[in-house]
């Protein structure tokens, strides 16, 4: 029975990675301070998939606790305002998160559904993708449309290889100039700041 559901989560994170292997010509716009981030056209869609690389000099079980206190993760995540953990069942989540935008842009919020696998090397792999219906919406914020990504972290001895990769599609009206600033600096102000954090033992 335990490796008919460990069968079944593969498939689970598998259905839900699958789109994002639709960004696959992915080009070099940041690489600076030890974060890499690249960006990817998705087809049917106007708004690019982001990826953001970086090495945490850390255990692997430090930095996914970091990463999974939903709470605390609003501190270190780009414009996030408040997050908060909804459900948790095994190796499955739904959180809600309220994200600042700058104006004219309407606040987003969006709900996440979050599946948790482990590899036989030792990486960790969180992958999500949007639950709209879980939650009503909240009045003031625009619900994020679609969101599909992943944060996998991988053990580089005592180090952490973390790769944080999204394509979103967030609803309502969005300024291109505004969309392209986001698609760079969410994944390397939130890599930033999650390694500040860990490294720094706060």
């Amino acid at each position: 029975m335990r490796s008919v559901k460990r069968i079944a989560l593969l498939l689970s994170v598998s259905v839900l990675l699958a789109p994002l292997a639709q960004a696959e010509n992915w080009e070099v716009k940041k690489d600076e301070d030890g974060i890499k981030v690249s960006l990817s056209d998705v087809a049917g869609s106007k708004y690019k998939a982001y990826r953001g690389e970086t090495l945490i000099k850390a255990p692997l079980a430090k930095v996914v606790a970091e990463q999974e206190n939903v709470t605390a993760a609003c501190t270190w995540i780009h414009e996030c305002k408040l997050q908060k953990l909804l459900k948790h069942e095994g190796d499955q989540a739904w959180t809600y998160t309220q994200f600042n935008t700058p104006w004219p842009v309407t606040p987003r919020d969006s709900v996440l559904h979050i599946t948790t696998s482990r590899a036989a090397d030792g990486s960790v792999t969180r992958a999500f993708e949007e639950a709209s219906d879980y939650l009503p919406e909240e009045k003031g914020f625009v619900r994020v449309a679609e969101v599909e990504g992943f944060w996998k972290f991988a053990p580089q001895g005592d180090n952490t290889q973390v790769i944080y990769q999204v394509h979103t599609e967030p609803g309502g009206s969005v300024p291109a100039l505004v969309a392209n600033k986001f698609v760079v600096d969410a994944p390397f102000n939130t890599l930033k700041q999650l390694r500040a954090k860990v490294e720094g033992g706060k």
